[in-house]
């Protein structure tokens, strides 16, 4: 029994070691698989609701000129609601234990279309990080705006540039692969191997580690500022944008880290500075999956999390609530077919209330 185990082990390391240079997630486990397309399903769904809705009362209900964060959060709901498209192709993949049916074009083009979505959103939020440390700063000093939206819409150019660049490696090489008999989309190089190891370390470097040292130096010169500039004995104040802050740069390092972690220990096997083994086949085969999974779900949260934490946001969506609960259990139509003034004035409050809500992805002074 023992050695058909590790006979079995054998095959699987034999299997995969040949599959090295083209990055192949081989999972045979039915459970994971319905379980990751069916999470993906519902990020979808999620995502396509949240980012429309940025979208949308961003640019049809805004009552005066978007703002810097403006700009950004609506770059931001571009690429999330672009990147959230391609979920129901991936979902299919899975689903068909990564037999990708639809093709070689549409695997060039979802496979380009996720990973420059992946650059941009992050692109997106560290330049929110840096804009709003920069506006407090400049606020402090007096500074007076100048040309503000001009520039930020160049700089979204330029990100949005930046983010086609570092996906030119994933345009070009991406390809529909014969692996054992099935029809996979994925990477792969000419040289192997060494290449994909490459392209991984780049996707790290470029979309983790150096945002993510934005990020926090950016934060936390705010919170330098904050606890420096006529805020120290505002306690209240400093521990509300302590904690919007941490949840912030929390929600960005839990969301991705995993996902970049067991990529850098392929990276590492990839140039043999670590042994290729069971635990890593394991790690690869049905952990990274799931990171694959809280990654893209960042995607999804990136609507909300920037008015979810707002305490303006929370009075507002319970009053909301509660006025339409008071309107559901009053709403009573008299003899004649009108309704009562009571229940006109309520219903006004209640949609005053709603838009005052749908407002908080639109003001910066609802958003962080």
């Amino acid at each position: 029994m023992a050695e058909t185990n590790r006979s079995g082990i054998a095959t699987d390391q034999d299997r995969f070691r040949n599959l090295e240079d083209i990055d192949v997630t081989a999972d045979r486990s039915p459970v994971l698989r319905l379980f990751i397309s069916l999470t993906y399903s519902v990020v979808c769904a999620v995502g396509l609701i949240g980012n429309l809705l940025v979208f949308f009362f961003i640019r049809v209900k805004q009552e005066r000129r978007t703002s810097k964060i403006n700009v950004f959060i609506l770059n931001l709901a571009a690429t999330d609601f672009q990147f959230v498209l391609t979920l129901p192709f991936w979902a299919v993949d899975i689903a068909l234990d990564f037999s990708w049916p639809f093709g070689h074009a549409m695997c060039k083009i979802i496979l380009s279309v996720t990973v420059m979505n992946m650059y941009a959103s992050v692109f997106f939020l560290t330049a929110m990080s840096v804009t709003r440390y920069w506006s407090v700063a400049s606020a402090l000093k007096d500074r007076t705006r100048q040309g503000g939206s001009c520039s930020v819409k160049w700089v979204c150019v330029v990100l949005w540039v930046l983010a086609t660049i570092a996906t030119a490696p994933t345009s070009i090489f991406s390809t529909v692969t014969n692996v054992a008999g099935e029809k996979l989309c994925l990477l792969r190089f000419p040289e192997g191997q060494h290449w994909l190891a490459v392209y991984h370390l780049q996707k790290i470097i470029i979309a983790f580690i150096f945002p993510m040292i934005i990020v926090s130096i950016s934060y936390l010169l705010l919170l330098r500022i904050i606890r420096r500039r006529g805020m120290k004995n505002n306690s209240r104040l400093r521990t509300q944008v302590t904690k919007s802050v941490t949840i912030l740069v929390l929600a960005f390092l839990l969301c991705w880290m995993p996902n970049h972690a067991i990529t850098f220990w392929g990276v590492l096997v990839k140039f043999n500075v670590v042994y290729w083994d069971r635990t890593y086949y394991m790690l690869h085969t049905y952990v990274f999956p799931i990171t694959v999974c809280l990654a893209h779900a960042n995607s999804c949260l990136n609507p909300f999390i920037y008015c979810l934490m707002r305490k303006e946001f929370r009075k507002k969506l319970r009053d909301l609530l509660r006025s339409i609960h008071v309107l559901s259990c009053h709403r009573v139509l008299p003899r004649g077919g009108e309704l009562s003034e009571p229940v006109k004035k309520m219903e006004k409050t209640v949609h005053f209330q709603q838009f005052i809500i749908i407002l908080c992805f639109c003001n910066e002074n609802f958003c962080i």
